[in-house]
């Protein structure tokens, strides 16, 4: 691979130890990997040490733009692949990275994620249209400044990759609770911050539109239990976004 077709890959983590092994094997085709700790309490930093391409940097969490963002400007290479720990590089997509950035037709790449979830594949419950940015020229692209569910902006043309990228956002249950009670904290934080507000209507309506949304118009109901479980634990998560949006209002903790 020629000097500017070179490729990083920034990669956020805290306490990943369990996979982060497994995980940067699958990125050994990049020639550079900067990871953003934020302060893991197991061995994820010292498994790093194996992989002599992983650059790591620990920075306290603020918020997943200000990570991923952190990691960009670490990058020494002119492209840059955005993946997490949970997801998983497979042969097929690998191929099609390097074949894009030979070409170097667009400026980013969506690549559309498949969701692993208590040990089933999910076909529908709103992600059927999962495509998210993991591709991308450095110069071209940022993240939007979300706290959280971050985007990545592209000033440039887009295209599309064909793999799937597997998503195995499901360790254990209590693991998953305690992902989306991070998330509504930090999304009620952006509400508060654009002055948005939360009453009883918000916090009964809102869970209850995410409920029927995901299970009924998305067709959670054909992905079985699984189905049934993600949209009411979404569900529950939006109620207790609203609670905190609430308390924040108040200046209660």
């Amino acid at each position: 691979m020629s000097t500017s077709e070179k490729i990083s890959a920034v990669v956020i983590t805290k306490n990943e130890g369990q996979i982060i092994e497994q995980f940067l094997t699958q990125l050994s085709f990049v020639d550079q990997i900067v990871l953003v700790d934020s302060g893991s309490e197991d061995d994820t930093v010292k498994q790093t040490q194996q992989f002599k391409n992983v650059s790591v940097f620990t920075r306290p969490f603020d918020n997943f733009s200000a990570q991923k963002n952190f990691g960009i400007d670490q990058v020494v290479h002119p492209w840059v692949l955005f993946f997490d720990p949970d997801e998983e590089v497979v042969p097929a997509l690998k191929q099609e990275i390097l074949q894009a950035v030979a070409r170097g037709a667009h400026d980013g790449y969506y690549v559309r994620r498949q969701l692993y979830f208590m040990g089933k594949k999910i076909k529908y419950s709103g992600f059927q249209t999962d495509w998210v940015i993991r591709l991308g020229r450095k110069s071209a692209c940022r993240y939007n400044g979300n706290l959280v569910h971050e985007t990545m902006d592209v000033n440039g043309r887009t295209g599309k990759l064909k793999t799937r990228l597997p998503h195995h956002t499901y360790k254990s249950m209590p693991e998953y609770l305690k992902k989306l009670d991070q998330y509504s904290t930090l999304q009620a934080q952006m509400y508060f911050e654009v002055g948005k507000k939360a009453g009883l209507q918000q916090l009964i309506w809102r869970p209850w539109y995410r409920f029927w949304h995901q299970y009924i118009i998305r067709l959670g109901i054909l992905d079985g239990l699984p189905g049934y479980v993600l949209a009411t634990i979404n569900a529950h998560s939006v109620f207790k976004r609203y609670v905190k949006l609430y308390l924040l209002q108040r200046g209660v903790k």
